[in-house]
């Protein structure tokens, strides 16, 4: 007796190959997400704190403020933020505005643990400050994380 053979459709891809294409496109898209979220966050971070802000808070900060920042935590803030950006806003997101949205919370909420756990400990920690620090820190997520989107759904087109 002879053993039956099955036919494989050159053009019917197996379910394997299609998972393996959908953990491809996900990990490009989450990857893009990803890339598109930081580079948003140094661009726009570096020129607050760089070029437009740095005097004023240098000004209001005084002696908390080291002459050169520490580049580890400074590394490891931008890393760890883009991740949750990407990880609790972008990738969830089914618009851009949704995205906009979920990151001006976000900002809002990380941003004000930060500023008003300082103004409530710190000498020299501000109500102007704060308020200040907490806006920019929503408008700058919100951005990013839409940034963040448009980059991850251009994989697509």
């Amino acid at each position: 007796m002879r053993p039956v053979a099955f036919k494989v459709f050159p053009h019917t891809p197996s379910l394997a190959s299609q998972r393996l294409q959908k953990v491809t496109a996900m990990s490009k898209r989450s990857l893009f997400a990803y890339l598109g979220t930081l580079f948003a966050f140094l661009v726009l971070d570096g020129l607050w704190l760089g070029v437009l802000m740095g005097p004023t808070y240098k000004s209001l900060l005084g002696p908390l403020m080291l002459d050169q920042p520490r580049l580890l935590p400074a590394v490891l803030f931008y890393l760890l933020y883009a991740l949750g950006c990407v990880v609790f806003v972008v990738l969830p997101s089914a618009s851009w505005q949704r995205a906009a949205r979920l990151g001006a919370l976000l900002g809002l909420v990380a941003y004000g643990t930060y500023d008003l756990s300082n103004w409530a400990t710190l000498h020299g920690w501000s109500a102007a400050l704060a308020i200040m620090d907490m806006a920019w820190g929503t408008f700058l997520t919100a951005a990013c994380c839409t940034v963040g989107y448009l980059c991850a759904h251009r994989v697509h087109q």
